[in-house]
């Protein structure tokens, strides 16, 4: 039976999905062997289990397209922190073709949070930077749970100047609860190694692309998202603060985070009414994690066509325009 992890407001939909399974287990032990001559009693048996499995699929259709199409922002942020929702190295495979990863800021360290590198998109070459989660304690426990050092963003920055050197687009995928906040980082200089790289992507003479894949917080996401074009998978999250973190400090009470998750405007759709991003890339329906490839193919076609938009553009203008975006964030 297929595991999957269902948040309270899906107990609907896995009790569906639980029965469904149950009635495709039934069905396929009623099957006669292949190649041999079905029995009457088999057939008896499979035809009401078919019929059951039609009604059944069409009453999870509908249920699916019920409490997903009307998503509150909390229920929002949890999809995007679903356990099962893919990472971002998993999406690269289907995204990037003959990607090659680069290691280290040539500074102090090789920030696992951070991937850097440089693949092919439709045939085009860019450079890579992309934030990266862990599936599992270990591995998560590796990649800081997404949450970089400041070599990371340094290691970044390499990529951004590299990437102008030769002419090539940047694309960042972002996906971090935001800039990892201890002491160590703090000594080496996080504030002064988000800062530069703001700096850096503002003036970078080549196009810049950002898709927000599951969470966007804080500095550690706009540490890699001044871009020209931004986009935001549907069940994605983009905010100055998480919803608890806000909770805690206008309330002093991390579990009003609910309330705070509608008041800060961070999901997709409302960012793109805001015009904060350019556009909402679709998942399957129930989240990423349901169709890996689909919502991966998704990202791909985005980053495509806004490569081919990008490329047409005056350097000069692009770069101005990219300025200019930001600086307006926020004004009355």
């Amino acid at each position: 039976m297929t595991m999957f992890f269902y948040h309270d407001f899906e107990q609907p939909i896995e009790a569906l999905d639980r029965e469904l399974e149950s009635l495709q287990e039934e069905k396929s032990a009623g099957r006669p062997a292949s190649g041999t001559p079905a029995l009457g009693a088999a057939e008896r048996l499979i035809r009401p289990v078919d019929e059951r499995i039609r009604k059944l699929d069409a009453e999870l259709a509908g249920k699916k397209q019920e409490i997903y199409g009307n998503l509150s922002p909390w229920q929002r942020v949890q999809m995007a922190r679903h356990p099962m929702r893919p990472t971002v190295q998993q999406m690269m495979t289907h995204i990037v073709d003959d990607f090659v990863e680069l290691h280290g800021d040539r500074c102090f360290g090789d920030d696992q949070a951070v991937i850097t590198g440089i693949g092919r998109i439709d045939g085009k070459t860019a450079v890579m930077a992309v934030q990266a989660k862990g599936k599992g304690t270990q591995e998560n426990l590796r990649r800081n749970f997404g949450m970089s050092h400041p070599e990371g963003y340094r290691k970044a920055r390499r990529m951004f100047e590299m990437a102008e050197r030769f002419g090539c687009p940047v694309v960042t995928l972002i996906d971090t609860p935001g800039a990892y906040p201890g002491l160590a980082a703090e000594e080496r200089g996080q504030a002064e190694a988000i800062a530069v790289n703001l700096m850096a992507l503002s003036d970078l003479a080549v196009p810049v692309i950002s898709v927000i894949v599951s969470e966007g917080g804080s500095g550690g996401a706009l540490g890699l998202g001044v871009a020209d074009r931004i986009y935001m998978l549907e069940n994605a999250i983009y905010s100055v603060i998480s919803p608890e973190g806000c909770a805690a400090i206008l309330w002093k009470d991390a579990a009003r985070a609910q309330e705070a998750a509608s008041a800060l405007k961070m999901t997709a759709d409302e960012l793109l009414k805001l015009g904060i991003i350019d556009g909402v890339i679709p998942e399957p329906l129930g989240g990423a994690h349901r169709g890996l490839e689909s919502a991966a193919a998704e990202i791909r076609r985005t980053l495509q066509a806004a490569m081919t938009e990008l490329s047409r553009e005056p350097l000069d203008r692009m770069r101005d325009s990219r300025r200019a975006r930001f600086r307006r964030y926020g004004a009355a």
